[in-house]
């Protein structure tokens, strides 16, 4: 399984991080001279154990946090909170409990100050269409589930209709069927939409399942241990894709390369109680 993407950037990059240098305040050093880069409409996953800076890595593309040294580029241009080609799915769902899910997906377009109050809603609705929650528009967070917020929260950062996705973990908190619903779905949206997106997990199945090419990150300040192209075909569905021997084949691949990143640090190799 030879690894066919290389890290070094062109024009024709969605998202491009360049030689970053990134230190915390207490001295913590996270990345050096880190380098990554997706191709517009690429699925990319991060891998890797706890602390080996994946969020850190989307808070620097997200403009959230700057490097030290280096740049974070998204369509060639330096990245921002407030850039439009940026959207960000989080670990849970961040609703706003006093509003209902049509004007929670709606709530993005207003503070970004695009269309009309009728066109805001027209676009939010037809985002919760899209993610299957049309029904659902006018219910609180509280009245849905915790899959059905999740697919809320998918649907305000599709309604911004941004270039370029990052989803940190969004799935985690979620029961195992809810999960590989959603990730059906993502896919399905995906491929409807055509963002590139960047989604980080732990779960070394989901991102065999979602990914176009997985990067395993090494222990902090590490960076990239390896990257893996997943050349399952498309579209995937859990009933047919997780069956295929390929899929055991790319699964176990990353299990070895995730066991190597936590051989080179014995503290992750104690158990816990």
């Amino acid at each position: 399984m030879p690894n066919i993407y290389p890290s070094a950037s062109d024009a024709s990059d969605a998202l491009s991080v360049q030689a970053v240098d990134f230190t915390y305040g207490n001295g913590h050093s996270v990345f050096r001279n880190l380098s990554l880069s997706a191709r517009q409409g690429e699925f990319v996953a991060l891998l890797g154990p706890s602390g080996c800076g994946k969020t850190t890595l989307l808070n620097l593309l997200s403009g959230f946090q700057r490097p030290q040294a280096g740049q974070v580029l998204i369509n060639g241009a330096p990245t921002r909170p407030e850039l439009p080609e940026l959207g960000y799915v989080f670990q849970s769902p961040q609703l706003f409990p006093w509003l209902s899910a049509l004007e929670n997906v709606r709530f993005g377009l207003r503070i970004a100050g695009r269309y009309d109050e009728r066109e805001q809603r027209e676009q939010a609705l037809r985002y919760l269409r899209l993610v299957g929650l049309e029904a659902a528009a006018g219910r609180l967070p509280r009245q849905l589930s915790g899959g059905m917020q999740q697919r809320v929260s998918l649907a305000r950062a599709l309604a911004l209709e941004p270039d370029v996705l990052l989803m940190d973990e969004p799935f985690a908190a979620l029961d195992a069927i809810s999960r590989a619903s959603m990730n059906e779905e993502t896919l399905r949206l995906w491929a409807e939409l055509g963002q590139t997106v960047l989604f980080i997990t732990h779960d070394i199945d989901e991102a065999v399942f979602l990914a176009d090419r997985v990067v395993v990150l090494n222990i902090a300040p590490g960076g990239i241990h390896s990257e893996l192209a997943i050349d399952l075909p498309r579209p995937r569905s859990n009933l047919q894709t997780r069956r295929l021997p390929a899929f055991l084949d790319y699964r176990n691949e990353l299990m070895g390369r995730i066991a190597e990143v936590m051989a080179q640090s014995p503290f992750l190799l104690e158990p816990t109680s």
